[in-house]
């Protein structure tokens, strides 16, 4: 599954850590914008990451999962988009 990553954290060292631990996980589309291609598995392993890293009270990271229809709607005018290539359509 597809999921863009975005965040923000006001503190230094929280949101530096957080962005070395997320480049385990996908490939940095803006300094706090992350698209990453995980196995079920995998994204409960970020979740825990990040859960580990971040402090509630202050930070504000979200999640969005893209379906493959979703991929297919996205619109970009800069960079490169997903790797459709890797998608496995099951009808």
């Amino acid at each position: 599954m597809k999921y863009v990553v975005c965040y923000d954290i006001p503190e230094t060292k929280r949101r530096t850590k957080l962005r070395k631990n997320l480049l385990r996980f996908g490939n940095p589309k803006q300094f706090s914008v992350f698209e990453c291609d995980l196995s079920p598995r995998e994204f409960v392993r970020m979740k825990k990451t990040i859960k580990s890293i971040i402090s509630i009270k202050e930070d504000n990271v979200r999640i969005y999962p893209l379906c493959g229809s979703c991929l297919n709607a996205v619109d970009f005018f800069s960079g490169k988009p997903f790797e459709t290539a890797e998608l496995i359509y099951v009808v």
